[in-house]
C-alpha cells in the first residue's frame, strides 16, 4: 500500500456519529458516506435526521438523546445490527450551554450542559466499545472536544468544563482501551464558521454589552491565521484519524482551530 492509499479510510468501514443531521456531524457523516464507509448518524432532532437521510439512502439514521442511557443502548444495538459491527464511534453530540457569570448560570443549565456533552459521551462509550472489542480488528474512538478544552474560556463555564474533561476521558481511554488495539484521540475544532457560531458571537456580545461586529472582530483577532474553520476542516481531520496512516496516533488533542492563542 502506498502512502498516499494508507490516508483513506478502509472501504466499508463502520461508523456511528452522534449529533450528525446538522453541522459538523453532517458534515463528517457526508464525508464518511463518499469515503465508502456505511454510516449511521444519531440526532435528537427527528426532523433533521429525516431530512438528512432521505437526501442520503448511504445513512442510516436513530433519532436519541444522548442523556438518555436506554434511548443510546437501542441505538448502539441498531448500529450493530444494521451495521454488521462497529469500527468507529465519533462521539459528537453537544451543546452550547449557557453565557454568564458563574453567579448568574443556573443550576439545571448548568447540569444539562453536563449531561448532555460529557455524560452522553459515557453512554455509549459503554455500550460501543464492547461492540468494537466483539466486531473489529482494529476499531479507533474520536472525541469531539473544543478549543476550550485547552484554554480558559470565560462567562462559558459549562461548557469548558466538560471540554476539558473530554481531554482527560480520551488520553485514559486510550491508555485503557489500547491493548485492545483500540484508538481514542480528540478533535479540538476553534472557531467554527456558521449559525451555531453566530448565535454564540450574539450571546457573548449581549453578556458583554458589545456589538456583534465588535464581538466577531475580536473573535478574529484571538486567532493567528485571522479566519474561522471550516465543517470541512474538521472532517478532514476525522478521516485521517480513521485511516490507516494514523493506525499509531492515540490518546493525542489535536486542535484545527487556525491556533486560538485565548478566548
Amino acid at each position: 500500500m502506498n502512502t498516499f492509499e494508507l490516508l483513506k479510510p478502509r472501504p466499508g468501514l463502520r461508523v456511528l456519529i452522534t449529533g450528525a443531521a446538522a453541522g459538523i456531524g453532517a458534515a463528517m457523516a457526508q464525508a464518511f458516506v463518499e469515503a465508502d464507509a456505511k454510516v449511521m448518524i444519531c440526532d435528537v432532532d427527528a426532523a433533521a435526521v429525516e431530512a438528512f437521510t432521505s437526501t442520503n439512502t448511504s445513512l442510516r439514521g436513530c433519532v436519541a438523546d444522548v442523556s438518555d442511557a436506554d434511548q443510546v443502548d437501542q441505538v448502539v444495538a441498531a448500529t450493530g445490527r444494521a451495521l454488521g459491527g462497529l469500527d468507529l464511534l465519533i462521539n459528537n453530540a453537544g451543546i452550547a450551554g449557557p453565557t454568564g457569570a458563574i453567579e448568574d448560570i443556573d443550576a439545571q443549565q448548568w447540569e444539562r450542559t453536563v449531561t448532555t456533552n460529557l455524560n452522553g459521551q459515557f453512554n455509549f462509550l459503554r455500550k460501543a466499545v464492547p461492540l468494537m472489542k466483539e466486531t473489529s480488528r482494529s476499531a479507533s474512538i474520536i472525541t469531539m472536544s473544543s478549543v476550550a478544552g485547552r484554554l480558559g474560556y470565560a462567562f462559558r463555564t459549562p461548557y469548558a468544563a466538560t471540554k476539558w474533561a473530554l481531554v482527560g476521558l480520551t488520553k485514559s481511554l486510550a491508555i485503557e482501551l489500547g491493548p485492545s488495539d483500540i484508538r481514542v484521540n480528540a478533535i479540538l475544532p476553534g472557531i467554527v464558521q456558521g449559525e451555531r457560531m453566530d448565535r454564540v458571537i450574539a450571546a457573548r456580545a449581549e453578556s458583554l454589552g458589545v456589538t456583534v461586529d465588535a464581538m466577531r472582530d475580536d473573535y478574529l483577532r484571538k486567532i493567528s491565521l485571522r479566519r474561522m474553520v471550516t465543517v470541512q476542516d474538521i472532517s478532514a481531520t476525522a478521516l485521517f484519524l480513521a485511516s490507516p496512516a494514523a493506525r499509531n496516533i492515540t490518546g493525542q488533542s489535536i486542535s484545527v482551530d487556525g491556533n486560538v492563542e485565548y478566548l
